[in-house]
């Protein structure tokens, strides 16, 4: 058994533990680890048929980026997060620089200019840019701390995070744009931001809403483009165009609802594996999960973001400072945002976006981008044990 010396007057300063027990929050690392084998298994389903002769194309790339992203994670965990604080204004500049770069140098796929070729995957500035971001914002927000009452502060926040979504959105990608401005909104909450701004907030989204989709159109200015205008209007009357606006919905609650309690199995799977649900390996993964492995493995998908979710909100609350739970909350709204708005859509309960299911989702940017902000979450985790196990060490050399 191991017994903590106790420090005597004069001695030399006994080393502070890293950590007590683990150096990681295991059960954050249990749920990450579990959404990446739901996302191998439903990836290697889902597209086994996609390039003839070669199954295992997108499985073997997503184990790939799976691996790289447990790396980078456990690299990240050992860092400490606090000095990202005083790099906040490269993290904020870098994460301009390459949102424009896509919008001059980034392919147009499906009229969308999103990714720049890389040799071995697309990469997806805006990806990055969410984490990139939350460590700059919460910096900017811990450096005006004593004045987050005042409405110059708010509105200086919510101007940060708007201008990067603004460029996102003009890429087209209104749902990526939308998790910018919900990251800042959650801060700015966690920072303790007085209830009448966002009461203004919500107003002036009401009032862009309207120009948008009332005004605008009215004098022949169309903002959105046309397939967002489908999307937007098969969402609202799922019923009117079923085989061309509400196809995708529709594919979606047949693969779901035939799933049934247990799933389809893989080979009968015709939703997915005939090509009915389309990008059933992105941004329709979920359901192909539920026509395979029905509501059991739906559920068990669910169940693991929900834990994954729990533990991020547990170290906001152990943070040793203000902007490890900044950090910690524009994470947990990120994820949250991102896993509502992506099964909702499968669901037929949110309109259609290219927003990705975090760690299920086939694709290099997601998934390192994600696995980066869980070990920014570990490290965070790390630093509250130490500041833990330094307090425990000083009570026993008193």
């Amino acid at each position: 058994m191991n017994v903590t010396p106790i420090q005597r007057p004069g001695d030399a300063p006994l080393p502070a533990p890293r950590t007590l027990g683990l150096p990681f929050d295991p059960l954050l690392l249990a749920a990450a680890v579990g959404l990446l084998v739901c996302s191998l298994v439903t990836v290697a389903g889902a597209t086994r048929n996609e390039i003839p002769g070669d199954p295992n194309h997108y499985l073997d790339r997503q184990a790939i980026y799976g691996v790289i992203g447990l790396v980078l994670m456990f690299a990240l965990s050992r860092l400490d997060y606090s000095r990202l604080r005083e790099l906040k204004l490269g993290l904020y500049g870098l994460m301009l620089a390459t949102i424009l770069l896509v919008l001059g140098l980034g392919g147009l796929t499906r009229g969308s200019r999103r990714w720049i070729s890389l040799p071995f995957f697309q990469f997806q500035p805006s990806e990055l840019g969410k984490l990139l971001l939350i460590a700059s914002l919460a910096a900017f927000i811990v450096d005006r701390a004593r004045w987050l009452g005042d409405r110059q502060t708010s509105a200086r926040i919510m101007l940060l995070a708007l201008l990067p979504a603004l460029f996102v959105i003009a890429q087209p990608d209104l749902g990526t744009g939308l998790v910018f401005v919900t990251i800042a909104v959650a801060m700015l909450f966690i920072a303790g931001t007085p209830w009448r701004h966002f009461a203004a907030f919500a107003v002036v989204a009401g009032l862009a809403v309207v120009l948008v989709l009332v005004v605008a159109p009215a004098l022949g200015v169309h903002l959105l483009k046309p397939y967002q205008v489908d999307r937007l209007t098969a969402f609202l009357h799922p019923s009117d165009d079923p085989s061309s606006a509400g196809y995708q919905q529709n594919q979606s609650l047949i693969a779901i609802g035939s799933g049934g309690k247990t799933g389809r199995g893989l080979e009968q799977a015709t939703q997915t594996t005939l090509n009915y649900l389309p990008e059933q390996s992105t941004d329709f993964i979920f359901s192909s999960l539920g026509e395979r492995f029905g509501f059991a493995g739906s559920a068990l998908a669910l169940s693991l973001y929900a834990l994954l979710i729990w533990r991020a909100l547990r170290i906001l609350t152990v943070a040793k400072n203000l902007y490890g739970s900044l950090i910690a909350g524009g994470i947990v709204a990120m994820l949250m945002f991102q896993v509502f708005v992506n099964v909702g859509m499968t669901l037929g309960i949110m309109p259609i976006t290219g927003v990705p299911l975090p760690l299920l989702s086939f694709g290099g940017s997601s998934m390192l981008v994600t696995f980066l902000a869980i070990g920014l979450l570990q490290s965070i985790y790390v630093q509250a044990r130490d500041i833990e196990a330094r307090k425990g060490r000083a009570l026993l050399s008193q």
